[in-house]
């Protein structure tokens, strides 16, 4: 039997999209846990689950064809929403969280405005190598930040510098890949 390509390219309710909706639903647990029960455990814990949920989502749309336009669409606004309500909470610790929470911000609107101009197009971009790194890195700097309570402000301060950087480098490369797109003619169907 021939495969008949994507099969849940316009469908909303896939199991990557549920799973997507669950780490929406875990920001507030997060959020509770870390500014008003200060348990920074059971906060490491819920955004651990989130990151996996997020690894499981992509492993599944990929493996069992249920990539859709609009989980391309949704995923990394769940995964942004994320970033920013962890690095607004650890900013209550760690100040300097502020820069790349400020970073994450500027690239995402830019991103957004520009990716909601792409889509009226009719074309759906995915995530860049850049836009996974960055991802991955700022996952792993939250995570450490919250596991490591008495984490030294050296360590600190690099890994939120590394994340900086890491931003800044995928916000230029997804501009010019934006800009890029943007700029081409539109093709009549």
């Amino acid at each position: 039997m021939e495969h008949s390509g994507n099969c849940c390219k316009n469908k909303i309710l896939t199991i990557p999209n549920v799973l997507s909706f669950f780490r929406l639903g875990l920001i507030p647990l997060i959020v509770w846990q870390y500014v008003w029960e200060k348990n920074f455990t059971l906060s490491l814990c819920l955004l651990a689950l989130s990151g996996l949920t997020d690894i499981a989502d992509g492993i599944i749309a990929r493996k069992f064809d249920m990539v859709s336009d609009f989980g391309k669409i949704f995923d990394p606004v769940a995964d942004k929403l994320t970033q920013a309500a962890v690095m607004v909470c650890l900013v209550t610790r760690f100040p300097a969280m502020l820069l790349p929470l400020l970073l994450l911000i500027v690239k995402e609107s830019f991103a957004a405005i520009t990716g909601l101009m792409i889509v009226r197009r009719g074309v759906v971009l995915g995530a860049d190598w850049h836009g996974k790194v960055t991802t991955v890195l700022l996952y792993g700097t939250m995570l450490l930040h919250l596991a490591w309570v008495d984490i030294p402000m050296a360590v600190s301060h690099s890994l939120i510098g590394g994340c900086a950087a890491m931003l800044i480098l995928s916000g230029v490369l997804y501009g010019i890949r934006n800009l890029k797109v943007l700029a081409q003619r539109r093709e009549p169907v």
